[in-house]
């Protein structure tokens, strides 16, 4: 049970100068409240009893005024008697609660000491001054999680193949006293892993059906021919979001995005729905391994309009190169810059940047062109991702293919 408001007890100066103003008639009740931080109601009664006493000023009857036969005394007595019978029946009303309920009552920002509180809701200070002290630990605690996620966030955007052991490394050489296991749990609650081959990275769900990977070789000649999602991680000034965002291929047109507070499937599945409803739908559509994309919810909407589903092998930097850039173009030309506070402000500055990179920001990989300007005449763009792996792709490189020279250098200078 939390402690009732503390009632706010007005001077009869100040009355009397809200209640002026109100007279005036310049503002309006509502205005004359905002200002004075005041209820409208009681500008309204201060107005009354101005203009109800008014004629009081000018009584003629002069005399003395009539005595309050009560002193103060009296008075006091009178007060202190009135506040032990509300004690008392409190204390009645409320033995029944445990100390742990009573105990929440207590708050250090109160103005009654925190001595005079633990006396009244009847519990040791020791217990209070423990959860304090624990809470206390737990902010700095989350203040200092906040600091290692913007870190890891800057360092895994440069170097996305970077797992937890190298992340424990470069934190301490930081000067942040960190161990793996805290560093596994912050990535894991960012959605970072590391894009190298290795244990446990990128698990999708155990139910959810894997797709293979159509795209190795495969070069993308025309729009909506080829797309492709991913998730990243923003950091905000308390707390963090989620963005995920459509592009093309093709073009590298960012066709839609959604930012979220938690990693479910949902904004995700919002965000697909939105693409194919402005956009058509796709020939091939590209995703990593994650839950999200691999959920019935996801890839029903894609079986639904005939679209055929690949998802990155496992370690496969390159599989889906295009969206990885994407995120860090995003992060370095605005997030970064700008340090969002809110998910408020994070959504109004990726609508700006989002419609800049579209329409406004040049690329190299499309000729200097931009995005929107090549998804419509549907020339100057294309994509390959050579198998670097396969013997076949190998023989090909050394007897001269100038086609896969050319995609394997666009995928390393694209969006420069």
């Amino acid at each position: 049970m939390s402690e009732g408001k503390k009632r706010r007890v007005h001077p009869a100066d100040f009355k009397a100068k809200v209640g002026l103003e109100a007279v005036r008639g310049v503002k309006t009740v509502t205005e004359i409240a905002q200002e004075y931080g005041v209820h409208p109601v009681l500008v309204g009664q201060w107005k009354k009893e101005i203009l109800e006493n008014a004629g009081a000023l000018f009584d003629v009857k002069r005399g003395p005024k009539p005595v309050d036969e009560s002193s103060p005394e009296d008075k006091l007595y009178s007060e202190i008697g009135k506040l032990k019978m509300q004690v008392d029946w409190l204390k009645k009303k409320l033995g029944g609660m445990s100390p742990a309920e009573r105990a929440r009552w207590i708050e250090q920002k109160d103005d009654m000491p925190l001595t005079l509180q633990c006396e009244l809701a009847g519990i040791p200070r020791s217990s209070v001054y423990r959860r304090l002290d624990a809470a206390l630990r737990q902010e700095c605690l989350d203040e200092e999680d906040g600091q290692l996620r913007a870190l890891i966030d800057e360092e895994y955007t440069q170097r996305p193949f970077y797992g937890s052991r190298r992340m424990v490394v470069f934190l301490r050489g930081r000067d942040y006293c960190v161990n793996r296991k805290r560093v596994q749990r912050l990535m894991r609650e960012m959605g970072l892993a590391g894009m190298a081959p290795g244990p446990a990275t990128s698990k999708p769900h155990p139910k959810h059906k894997v797709y293979p990977y159509l795209l190795r070789g495969v070069a993308v000649t025309r729009p909506n021919q080829v797309w492709s999602t991913d998730l990243t991680y923003i950091r905000l000034a308390r707390g963090f979001a989620y963005l995920v965002a459509i592009i093309d291929w093709y073009s590298r047109k960012v066709l839609a995005w959604r930012i979220s507070n938690s990693m479910d499937a949902s904004f995700c599945v919002d965000c697909l729905e939105d693409a194919l409803r402005h956009h058509g739908r796709p020939e091939v559509f590209n995703s990593d391994q994650g839950s999200q994309f691999t959920s019935d919810a996801f890839t029903g909407v894609l079986k639904r309009e005939g679209v055929a589903i690949s998802m990155d092998g496992r370690g496969r930097a390159l599989d889906n190169i295009f969206v990885e850039r994407l995120w860090r173009n995003v992060k370095y030309e605005d997030v970064y810059l700008k340090g969002y506070a809110s998910m408020a402000e994070l959504m109004v500055g990726l609508a700006q940047y989002f419609a800049f990179y579209n329409a406004a920001r040049p690329h190299q990989a499309l000729g200097y062109e931009t995005p929107d300007h090549v998804y419509r005449i549907g020339v100057g763009g294309g994509a390959l991702i050579v198998d670097k792996f396969d013997d076949a792709n190998q023989e090909r490189k050394k007897d001269g293919n100038t086609g896969q020279r050319r995609a394997a250098a666009e995928v390393e200078t694209d969006t420069a």
